[in-house]
């Protein structure tokens, strides 16, 4: 199991004032475990690699691909991560880390890195749930990490755990026929897990008028909405039951459990009770 440190922070305008405070953290004892220098490389014999994540999401990547040593900076309750920054023990952590995991949408991982003085590597993770892109993902990170075997032995599972969800939510296609559904930019995934017909999408805007008169009118019967990213009821008045999708997984940093739990309100959704 990863070990995870979750912390709150203060506030992005603070980042440059507390870098002025890491030399002397950086000074005080202790092993440089950067990638650099006369250290083992990451994934050798005795060497795991240190990696720091901004949020679960990219946590729950590198556990996947065989990361053991990971320090999540933003908990999962946030849903905002730029809105927050680290605290000088996360900056420390960052400072250490042989890799710092962070999302395009999270422009303030470069200034993280920079604060803290790290010679770790910057990795932008590509974060979409669709199982070809994570296991695409994942075993592009465990070529970075030296953990390819435990990259492949994920990968094998999420094959057999995504088989296993969709033909139980394909069994409880209402009628036997596939549902028609509207999603969410981030949540088409959950759409293909189910077999689902997607008939348009939306976000990460509030739907317009237009847009509203538009979805509306193609019929959907679901409409899978983003846990993280919501903006209410998307289409009101038009029969489609919504259902929110978490992309996030949990402290546990399990990316399995994400597809899990999709699959249990889809089958919910669809009338089936529990997956």
């Amino acid at each position: 199991m990863a070990r995870t440190r979750v912390r709150i922070t203060v506030r992005i305008t603070s980042l440059v004032a507390l870098s002025a405070s890491l030399p002397l953290l950086a000074g005080c004892g202790g092993e440089d475990t950067s990638a650099s220098g006369d250290a083992p490389a990451p994934g050798s014999a005795g060497r795991k690699p240190v990696v720091v994540v901004t949020t679960t999401w990219e946590g729950a990547f590198a556990e996947a691909a065989g990361a053991e040593d990971i320090t999540v900076i933003v908990p999962r309750s946030v849903h905002h991560a730029p809105d927050y920054d680290p605290k000088p023990s996360d900056l420390a952590a960052v400072a250490k880390a042989d890799f710092v995991l962070y999302a395009p949408f999270e422009p303030y991982a470069a200034k993280i890195k920079e604060a803290a003085g790290s010679r770790a590597k910057l990795v932008e993770v590509n974060l979409d749930n669709d199982p070809a892109k994570a296991g695409a993902e994942v075993a592009r990170l465990g070529a970075l990490f030296g953990t390819k075997e435990a990259a492949a032995r994920w990968k094998t599972r999420l094959d057999g755990e995504v088989a296993r969800l969709n033909g139980e939510l394909r069994a409880a296609w209402p009628g036997g026929r596939s549902p028609v559904v509207v999603t969410q930019v981030f949540t088409g995934w959950a759409a293909g897990l189910a077999g689902a017909t997607t008939v348009g999408t939306y976000g990460p805007e509030p739907v317009t008028p237009a847009q509203l008169a538009s979805l509306s009118a193609k019929k959907p019967t679901l409409v899978l909405d983003n846990a993280h990213m919501s903006t209410g009821t998307v289409l009101p008045d038009s029969g489609a039951r919504q259902v929110e999708i978490a992309n996030y997984p949990g402290e546990d940093l399990d990316l399995l459990t994400v597809y899990r739990d999709a699959a249990t309100e889809l089958k919910k959704a669809m009338g089936g009770g529990t997956a």
